[in-house]
């Protein structure tokens, strides 16, 4: 399965549903995947980050707004804010994904489909979410 394809359309569904404020159960995958044709593991692997991360957002904004020392979650770029929440969704409910593969998938993204320096920012915030998560474990 191509789980970086299905993190890079979780990226772009959850783009299109902070902009336009709709709510979860708006959501169009059928017209999405239309206009993205996908193999059916990657179709559910981007439903399952997508509806995760609507589902516990409130949790996860708290967690990214906890280690983003003088960041607003507003303030943030909406392509950086929705891989830090998709990321920070993994991190927190998909134990069969490693840490390192989470933080690597997102910086990639981020070096895709943002500026030049979001990579860096992203890798700082997930890397403290990541810390202090594996520290509430022990």
């Amino acid at each position: 399965m191509k789980r970086r394809k299905a993190r890079e359309y979780a990226l772009q569904i959850l783009y299109q549903c902070d902009l336009t404020k709709n709510s979860p159960d708006r959501l169009n995958f059928e017209a999405f995947w239309k206009e993205n044709p996908a193999p059916d593991d990657v179709k559910a692997f981007t439903g399952e980050l997508v509806r995760g991360t609507l589902k516990n957002l409130a949790r996860i904004d708290s967690l990214i707004k906890s280690v983003a020392e003088h960041w607003e979650l507003k303030r943030m770029a909406a392509v950086d804010r929705n891989i830090l929440r998709f990321a920070t969704y993994e991190l927190l409910y998909k134990n069969d994904v490693p840490a390192a593969v989470t933080l690597n998938e997102a910086i990639e993204i981020a070096k895709k489909f943002s500026a030049k320096e979001s990579s860096s920012f992203i890798n700082g915030l997930l890397d403290r979410i990541a810390k202090k998560l594996k520290k509430r474990m022990h």
